[in-house]
């Protein structure tokens, strides 16, 4: 059993995850919670998703902390109960909401427990759970203390992005994309027009921008105000596509995004959600940028002047792209989903 659930960074490895294990002949099923991403995308992979009531309980407030216990125990008899029923062999957590109750439940099951870490630092859930689990997988090195004992894997992405071709030295304009996540990056729908708009215009790039659910009108209309052309859409189904047609790509610093930059070979400007837990997203940009495949951009630095300077350097520069997608490329770990699953296998079959 997978368990994995409220955004794609958890809920698109795990489903890499389950299509190699299906492939080898497993049946697979699914611990998430209602009102996550794997909601839309784990029935339509053709997987059985099971419910428990969980949410997050980190900086909630007092009275939710006062609940915490209550709810956590709710959700862990709500995992029991799927568990007893489906009869997993083993359960593989991915972190998300309902991984934590799911590896509980396992534990008392006596049900062997596999996790895997996406990011560079550890979240709460799979520090927990490292301390019960099997094995611990992670995807960069030292998201936990060492006497976890963590086998380094990377992260499981779209087999289609290690296909993507390199990219090669062609005339201007350079092709940027722009992707803030499912959500959008609202920093990038108001800050990118404007410094673009400060490239003259016979070398400003091609702009293919993912503006995030229901921000569409209004970062069209902010190009339009700077008369900058671009190619926008709410969410783009065919990543693939657009990192096949990218020289460059703006955006945060999401684990997946950092594992498909260098997946597919792309050079990067990292702009790390400045809230996010531990500020994991710039633990997980330096991977890259340490290897001179991207650079780090932090929001509060990015008004439009300082962007388009960033940008003109690397408009100038060719080159440079070229060669940070290589190095992109150099730290991929494009076996991931075969270590992971291979890890899973012998460790609970032999």
């Amino acid at each position: 059993m997978l368990m994995a659930g409220g955004t794609g960074g958890h809920v698109i490895p795990a489903l890499s995850l389950a299509e190699r294990f299906m492939a080898g002949g497993l049946q697979v099923e699914w611990l998430g919670s209602p009102q996550g991403i794997e909601n839309r995308l784990v029935p339509a992979a053709g997987i059985a998703l099971n419910h428990i009531d969980v949410v997050g309980l980190r900086g909630k407030g007092l009275l939710r902390k006062l609940m915490a216990p209550f709810l956590v125990l709710n959700a862990v008899k709500q995992a029991l109960v799927i568990l007893r029923r489906f009869k997993p062999d083993f359960v593989v957590g991915l972190g998300g909401f309902a991984s934590g109750p799911g590896g509980i439940a396992a534990r008392i099951l006596g049900i062997p427990v596999f996790i895997h870490e996406q990011n560079a630092v550890a979240g709460m859930t799979n520090r927990w759970l490292s301390k019960v689990a099997r094995q611990t997988f992670a995807a960069f090195p030292g998201a936990f203390d060492e006497k976890v004992g963590a086998i380094v894997t990377g992260n499981p992405v779209r087999e289609s992005l290690l296909t993507v071709p390199d990219k090669s030295l062609h005339s201007l304009p350079l092709n940027i994309l722009v992707i803030g996540g499912s959500l959008g990056a609202q920093v990038f729908n108001e800050r990118l027009p404007e410094a673009l708009s400060k490239i003259p215009p016979e070398v400003r790039p091609y702009v293919w921008h993912q503006a995030g659910k229901g921000k569409l009108g209004a970062t069209e209309e902010s190009y339009q105000h700077f008369k900058v052309a671009a190619r926008t859409q709410e969410f783009i189904d065919d990543m693939t596509g657009a990192f096949d047609w990218a020289d460059l790509v703006i955006c945060r610093a999401g684990a997946l995004t950092v594992s498909e930059l260098a997946a597919a070979g792309r050079a990067s400007v990292l702009v790390p959600l400045p809230i996010a837990v531990d500020d994991h997203q710039t633990a997980n940009a330096r991977f890259l940028v340490e290897a001179d495949a991207g650079i780090l951009l932090p929001q509060k630095e990015m008004d439009a002047d300082h962007l388009s300077n960033v940008l003109r350097d690397l408009v100038s520069n060719p080159e440079k792209i070229i060669t940070m997608g290589k190095n992109a490329r150099r730290v991929a770990r494009p076996l991931a989903t075969e270590a992971v699953v291979q890890g899973c296998l012998e460790k609970r079959f032999g």
